[in-house]
């Protein structure tokens, strides 16, 4: 076998309707769509959600919650994460741009520090928000938490 004479499965393959192509193809004439009425025309479609005239699922059901427009959204990072990559860069501060630079964080994001892990060093962290967990284990290693 090779690439010349790969083929697909038998079956698999079926010649679509060629509609509208003359009377002696069988689909000539109304092309299948009928006699008159919209449907029958050409540019109809029906409207997004139309059940036939039965009440539409999206107005059966009930509207809920609502959306605040003055959420925040932070990308959180735990202390854990931090204590890796103080480690593996050998770090005594940690800022927004080293984030951004270990690809934690898009340059855009907020980012917020939670306090998932342990911290075995002294660091100086700088982000938008901080835990107060987090803050505690900076602070217990007598490191520092500056709010940007």
């Amino acid at each position: 076998m090779d690439l010349s004479n790969l083929r697909p499965a038998k079956g698999s393959i079926k010649k679509s309707k060629r509609l509208g192509r003359g009377q002696g193809s069988g689909k000539g004439g109304t092309s299948t769509r009928g006699h008159k009425g919209a449907k029958s025309r050409s540019g109809y479609s029906k409207k997004i959600g139309f059940e036939g005239g039965q009440m539409p699922l999206q107005r059966r059901v009930p509207k809920f919650g609502f959306k605040n427009i003055n959420r925040k959204e932070y990308k959180g990072i735990n202390i854990s994460t931090l204590q890796n990559l103080a480690e593996q860069n050998n770090l005594e501060k940690i800022d927004f741009e080293v984030l951004v630079m270990a690809g934690l964080v898009s340059k855009n994001a907020s980012v917020k520090i939670l306090g998932k892990g342990t911290l075995e060093r002294k660091l100086e962290v700088h982000a938008h928000a901080f835990s107060k967990s987090a803050i505690e284990a900076i602070k217990a290693k007598k490191g520092t938490a500056v709010i940007l």
